[in-house]
């Protein structure tokens, strides 16, 4: 009889140690940019767009994605040449600074693209000829850890390529 017991209880004390094996654990594969396609737009998963100086970037404030004056002016400039040369496609990056959870900087960079993206639709540019991506905290053109750099990551960046 004790041995049965003891046979019983070797066997519920290997059951709940065999329950208890730690799994491995897996870590998920990083976060692309988000692109914002919705299939009107030119496609932003080629990599050849390019910076030119005639197209300037515009900054946003802390936590924001309103454009103040002097991005409107700004963008109106943009417009001018963008509206003269029919034969680009555009895409706008929306970036962030370092603050905020990954998550919430690429929603963040993709609203400020947006918005962009809308303003300079209300200029005459067509929607269709521009993409949006963001790159979040991806991309700083500063990488410091202080306000001056921080401000110049909060931005939009128009860039073109020739029409595909």
């Amino acid at each position: 009889m004790i041995q049965r017991l003891t046979i019983i209880i070797i066997c519920i004390i290997f059951v709940f140690l065999w329950g208890c094996v730690k799994k491995p654990i897996i870590k998920p594969e990083p976060v692309p940019p988000v692109v914002e396609d919705t299939g009107e737009e030119p496609s932003a998963r080629f990599i050849d767009w390019q910076s030119i100086p005639e197209l300037k970037t515009i900054n946003f404030d802390f936590d924001k994605s309103d454009l103040s004056q002097y991005a409107c002016k700004i963008l109106s400039g943009n417009a001018q040449y963008l509206k003269s040369h029919q034969e680009l496609d555009i895409i706008v990056e929306g970036h962030c600074d370092e603050r905020g959870s990954s998550e919430y900087n690429l929603a963040l960079g993709q609203h400020r693209a947006s918005i962009v993206r809308e303003y300079y639709g209300k200029l005459g540019i067509k929607l269709s000829r521009i993409a949006t991506i963001s790159y979040g905290e991806e991309k700083p053109v500063d990488s410091m850890s202080r306000e001056d750099a921080w401000a110049k990551n909060r931005r939009a960046e128009t860039k073109i390529r020739l029409k595909k």
